[in-house]
């Protein structure tokens, strides 16, 4: 669950990944590969970049329909630290199936994918702030008492790439209160979210509030 595992990779290997997400974003995103990770250490703060769409919609299904599993809809409003709406803010996505297991791609592609999986997704904040994700709720990983978790990045283009906390839910079992301690650090604002009940799942509101709480944030502008 937390990002900022440091990196045991060869040299080699790391740098290849960068130089690989930057190409993959130069050709996909405009501004993207000019965007500084901030808030370090993160290992895979490069992933993000991967495949990043130029124009992400405010709402994205980041698991298939035919996903198994209880459907979730997260959404959430990102603001500045004044509280103001920001439109435009990217928001990246990704998640265990219900069996805890991030579901790969066939072993194909860069290794970052893979360790991210399939489901993974890009929202952008509109003009409200809004973002908006339908997915399923994660399982925990097998065999361990590790809450269910959404990771979750933050991109503004051409300004900072940072993670913050992940997603995590109020009724979930493993989701203790020594957990919750170590878990919520408060970076982008609290993840830990209430899931509410509908008629076709669940329901969960994640808001965000950009920088805070992020080392060497620097404050990107509007």
């Amino acid at each position: 669950m937390p990002h900022p595992t440091p990196s045991f990779r060869p040299f080699a290997v790391r740098v290849a990944r960068v130089l690989l997400a930057s190409l993959l974003a130069a050709c996909s995103a405009p501004g993207a590969a000019a965007t500084p990770v901030v808030g370090l250490p993160c290992e895979d703060c490069d992933v993000p970049l991967i495949g990043l769409p130029a124009d992400p919609p405010a709402l994205v299904r980041l698991a298939p329909d035919d996903e198994p599993g209880e459907r979730l809809r997260l959404t959430g409003r990102v603001t500045d630290a004044q509280g103001r709406p920001r439109r435009g803010v990217v928001v990246y996505a990704h998640q265990t199936d219900r069996q805890g297991v991030y579901p790969g791609e066939g072993g194909k592609g860069d290794d970052g994918i893979r360790q991210h999986g399939r489901l993974r997704a890009w929202a952008a904040s509109d003009a409200e702030g809004r973002y908006t994700f339908l997915t399923i709720r994660p399982g925990s990983y097998p065999r361990s008492t590790m809450p269910q978790h959404i990771h979750l990045y933050v991109i503004e283009p051409g300004c900072a790439l940072y993670y913050i906390d992940d997603v995590l839910f109020r009724d979930d079992p493993h989701l203790t209160a020594a957990a919750a301690r170590r878990a919520d650090r408060g970076r982008g604002g609290s993840g830990i979210v209430t899931p509410v009940r509908t008629a076709d799942g669940w329901q969960a509101g994640r808001d965000i509030v950009l920088g805070r709480n992020i080392p060497g944030y620097p404050g990107c502008a509007p």
